[in-house]
């Protein structure tokens, strides 16, 4: 992609305005925080140390509103008091220019590694580096800078204090995560009806995942709605598939597909009904013709083989998932209340099969024995991932900080341009002839990220929404001239737009702030038309800076490609080792090694897929990959991920016989994944000649109809179909036809 090309597209994802569910019950609380904060100190203070506190209610309330799974007012007294501290430094080193832009660069630098901890520290770190270039502008002595840190943590304060006395879905983050796992399966239920393969985003079951780390007091206070839910969310996704598979479920056409199509209908409707529930915290309310789907029928079409199973497994998943809400079970507007879903005495599980008996209970600790305990029987704890403690945290942070100390690491990189960036910010807004000269550095440091795409989108986005916001806040002040206090009221009025709308774009969150500090400046009496000149010039001249810095000093993602994908497809081979080798041996099957495979399959492929859609943005020549290949690879992984998902929704009886020929195979995949991943790396030719062996020494000896061999055999077509897409030739010349 050439500069101007990407120039342009990065300007257009910049000024998108995106349509999102609004929250304005915790908009008003954020921003009633910020009226609290304004309005003591302006009654108790100075106009100036009300303007100088804001900041810290402004601030600790933007951190509560970020995608974390931490109880709120955590975020907002851990802000606060970052933001404390670097108003406190910043103020004694005011007075010394030398030592304030050492010290800038240097808190500028440890910033910009905070975001090797996440996105939510890497925010929060940038705000703490905001802070001390705004808050400094005010002289004052040591006794004054302790006195102006104490005003900015009393915002952190009272935004968590508000958070804990006026709780608005106190769980809400946890239950839409969850909810919108259910709700991903059931979408992709009905969009198995029409395409038997179509593929499933594992995103919301890892966002699920995510929301149920919890602290040990969080474990204990959370709703019995959230305990035992995900587990089997998890089960559910492989089943849906495995029982759509033309190869490994029902025929691709006849009366059983049409049986298969109406059970994945019901199937939808239930999980949109558990979606509801979780969201909402209500009963979970089933309609009559769902639950009679999930019935045998006394005459029509039956299911037969892996299908049957599949159904089965289906219905009692269904069941346990219904059954496992803490509310009463609801049925819409019955005559003759239908019981939930459950397999009848036609599809009964006494006939013996793995996959009629109820779904094993995974937990989250290795080590657990898994078996039928209801979900609803299962300790709290036993399915929780306990996450650590903020002073736990900490040897935490610091390791992953120290991971990225290297020279390709983009997140060291990013600090560095920070850090350089503030301080020429810093310097050039000190030399100009304008004012406010620190909100140059302030709008690089808000605008730079990681990653091109953002750093330049959020660019475009700062300067459009600074244009509007000084615009529609000049105009007020010019037509009106407001007094303290009503200029306070309409900065706390932009502040709630901005809570309110922030999700929904970077240019309506700039618009809204750069009127805030419009009228935030009303207050200490500052002229209107001076501010609109100083935002507007100095705002063009920080994002100019930051752009020239990431086009200077860049973490281009184009060249990591072929690592993430060399990475993704040892993982993939893992996650199938882990289910062939359960099929080898079925007595010492391990469901928590194939479940930890498979989280490690999901982490692998989340990063090609963020580095892939990074690189497509970037003015950067693909350099050994190109975005066709890229396409192709990216379809044959998935799909080798989604042949190993069908075969562990089969997992073999326990007392079932060991198979050598499944032992082999799976030997032989393992051995041949590192060659693979280093040849992916250096360019050179897959060869899967030992897997072919393999497999075709696996026919030989059971034949084909098994379904492991089936199984086996689409693996080695996607492998195949690997190779021939990093393949030199047009179309790939180690392409595999499909064997099935």
């Amino acid at each position: 992609m050439t500069w101007l090309r990407a120039l342009k597209e990065t300007a257009r994802t910049g000024l998108t305005i995106e349509r999102t569910r609004l929250e304005p019950l915790v908009a008003l609380r954020g921003a009633c925080g910020v009226a609290i904060v304004i309005g003591l100190i302006l009654w108790w203070e100075s106009p100036p140390l009300a303007v100088a506190s804001a900041f810290g209610a402004f601030a600790s309330g933007i951190a509560t509103f970020q995608r974390s799974w931490r109880p709120r007012p955590v975020l907002a007294l851990a802000a606060a008091g970052g933001l404390a501290v670097s108003t406190f430094l910043g103020y004694v080193a005011a007075a010394h220019p030398l030592a304030f832009v050492i010290l800038l660069g240097a808190w500028s630098l440890l910033a910009g590694m905070a975001w090797a901890v996440g996105p939510v520290s890497g925010l929060v770190a940038t705000q703490m580096v905001a802070v001390m270039l705004v808050t400094v502008t005010l002289p004052t002595s040591v006794l004054g800078a302790v006195h102006h840190a104490a005003l900015i943590a009393f915002g952190g304060l009272v935004q968590a204090a508000l958070i804990v006395l006026v709780p608005i879905r106190p769980w809400g983050a946890q239950r839409d995560a969850l909810a919108d796992a259910f709700a991903a399966e059931a979408d992709f239920a009905r969009r198995l009806r029409e395409d038997p393969v179509a593929p499933f985003d594992p995103q919301p079951l890892m966002d699920a995942r995510h929301a149920a780390s919890m602290t040990p007091r969080q474990a204990r206070r959370r709703p019995r709605q959230l305990r035992g839910y995900r587990a089997l969310a998890e089960r559910i996704r492989p089943v849906l598939a495995s029982l759509a598979d033309p190869v490994v479920g029902a025929p691709a056409t006849g009366p059983e597909r049409e049986r298969v199509r109406d059970l994945l209908q019901a199937a939808g409707t239930v999980l949109d009904a558990v979606a509801h529930a979780i969201r909402w915290g209500k009963p979970v309310r089933l309609p009559v013709e769902a639950m009679a789907v999930l019935e045998v029928p006394a005459s029509g079409p039956m299911l037969h083989g892996a299908a049957r199973r599949s159904a089965l497994r289906l219905m009692a998943l269904l069941a346990e998932v219904v059954e496992s809400a803490d509310e009463p079970l609801e049925t819409v507007a019955p005559a003759h209340p239908t019981p939930p879903p459950a397999a009848s005495a036609a599809e009964s599980p006494a006939e013996g099969t793995a996959a009629a008996r109820p779904a094993d209970r995974e937990t989250d600790r290795p080590g657990e024995p898994t078996g039928g305990q209801p979900v609803a029987q299962v300790a709290p704890a036993r399915h929780t991932l306990l996450r650590p403690t903020v002073p736990r945290l900490v040897p935490l942070a610091l390791r992953a900080i120290h991971r990225e100390l290297r020279w390709g690491s983009p997140v060291l990189r990013h600090a560095m341009r920070l850090a350089a960036v503030a301080c020429a910010g810093y310097l050039l807004g000190s030399l100009l002839p304008l004012g406010h000269g620190y909100w140059a550095p302030m709008a690089s440091v808000m605008v730079m990220r990681p990653d091109f795409e953002q750093t330049y989108a959020r660019g475009v986005a700062r300067f459009t929404g600074t244009l509007v916001g000084v615009a529609l806040g000049g105009a007020v002040m010019a037509l009106a001239r407001p007094g303290e206090w009503v200029s306070a009221g309409l900065a706390v009025v932009c502040v709630g737009l901005m809570y309110l709308l922030m999700r929904t774009g970077f240019t309506v969150a700039s618009a809204c702030i750069s009127a805030y500090v419009v009228f935030l400046l009303g207050i200490a009496g500052e002229g209107w038309s001076q501010t609109v000149q100083d935002r507007v010039g100095l705002t063009l001249l920080g994002g100019l800076l930051a752009m020239a810095a990431y086009a200077l000093f860049p973490a281009w993602e184009t060249p990591k490609l072929r690592d993430r994908l060399a990475d993704w497809l040892q993982a993939n081979g893992r996650y199938a080792v882990a289910v062939f080798g359960g099929h080898a041996h079925p007595l010492e099957r391990r469901p928590r090694h194939v479940r930890d495979a498979l989280l490690d399959a999901r982490a692998a492929r989340l990063a090609w897929e963020q580095s892939e859609a990074r690189a497509q943005a970037e003015p950067v020549r693909h350099r050994g990959i190109s975005r066709r290949s890229a396409g192709a690879a990216q379809t044959a992984l998935s799909t080798m991920g989604r042949v190993t998902m069908l075969l562990e929704a089969h997992p073999p009886d326990r007392s079932a016989p060991a198979s050598p020929a499944a032992e082999e195979f799976a030997a032989a995949l393992r051995v041949a994944l590192p060659d693979a991943a280093d040849a992916v790396r250096a360019r050179q030719p897959l060869d899967w000649t030992a897997v072919h062996a393999a497999l075709d020494a696996w026919r030989t000896r059971e034949g084909t109809d098994a379904l492991p061999v089936r199984c086996a055999e689409l693996l080695v077509d996607a492998l195949d179909e690997l190779a021939g897409a990093l393949s030199r030739g047009p179309g790939g010349k180690n392409r595999a036809r499909r064997r099935v």
